[in-house]
């Protein structure tokens, strides 16, 4: 299963910048959007289908124009579940997950901590979100939890890890909190089999140059439970797609 995941800083804008020809050209079997900042009824769905998406499920945040996570699949799931059950969690539209025979995938946009009241809530998410995650890992243990995690990881993951390190998205505290959920039981399959610097999915717009001169963060993930990771066949981040101030990360499993 050729799995991508893509924050697409909302549908409408990438779909405007030739992202639908450029699925239909890279044909995953299963997509995780973040960010789509749309509801279905603003949507052209009809293209979702005619790009080969004939199953597309789409959770947006109660707030227009906001967050709100989506997946596109080419094959037609078991289950399909909305958010986590957890309004503080549920109403931005952060989670979703598609239940297949192999494995389950979800889509996730973890909040950003813009300013101190979204760090705490960003905190709380994170919290929650463990214990969510661990629960279900009893009942699936093939789970592919793919999106924008809002953190970079290690200082490999982040252009200037000195000037950032007061940064949130590279906080000491953030970083321990996806140590921990790593050790948890997940594999990050970026790492698990490239080791080098400067790999990237996040360039800042409010710096014009920040993409061109490749100074960026690595903050979305394709993160693996333990199970599947001797099947992690391929992973790798596509830079060359740009229709967004991300690009999509892509995790093959066999």
């Amino acid at each position: 299963m050729r799995i991508i995941s893509y924050n697409v800083n909302g549908i409408r804008a990438a779909i405007s910048k030739g992202f639908l020809t450029w699925l239909q050209q890279a044909a995953p079997d299963v997509v995780c959007l973040q960010e789509i900042k749309a509801t279905p009824e603003q949507l052209p769905l009809l293209d979702f289908e005619l790009a080969g998406y004939p199953y597309h499920y789409w959770f947006p945040a109660t707030k227009k124009g906001y967050s709100g996570v989506a997946i596109l699949s080419k094959i037609k799931p078991n289950k399909v579940v909305y958010g986590t059950g957890i309004e503080h969690m549920d109403f931005e539209g952060r989670t979703i997950r598609v239940d297949f025979d192999a494995l389950s995938v979800m889509s996730l946009y973890l909040p950003s901590g813009t300013n101190s009241a979204r760090l705490d809530h960003k905190f709380r998410f994170m919290d929650d979100f463990q214990e969510y995650i661990t629960d279900l890992k009893k009942s699936i243990p093939n789970l592919v939890v793919c999106g924008d995690y809002n953190i970079c990881h290690q200082a490999i993951d982040i252009h200037d890890p000195v000037r950032n390190k007061n940064v949130s998205g590279f906080l000491p505290a953030e970083r321990t909190w996806l140590d921990g959920f790593l050790a948890s039981g997940f594999v990050d399959s970026f790492r698990y089999l490239n080791k080098e610097p400067d790999n990237y999915t996040w360039w800042t717009m409010r710096v014009p140059t920040a993409r061109a001169n490749n100074k960026g963060w690595r903050i979305d993930y394709c993160l693996v439970t333990e199970p599947l990771k001797e099947k992690i066949q391929r992973a790798v981040i596509l830079p060359e797609a740009k229709h967004s101030d991300h690009c999509p990360v892509l995790v093959e499993i066999v």
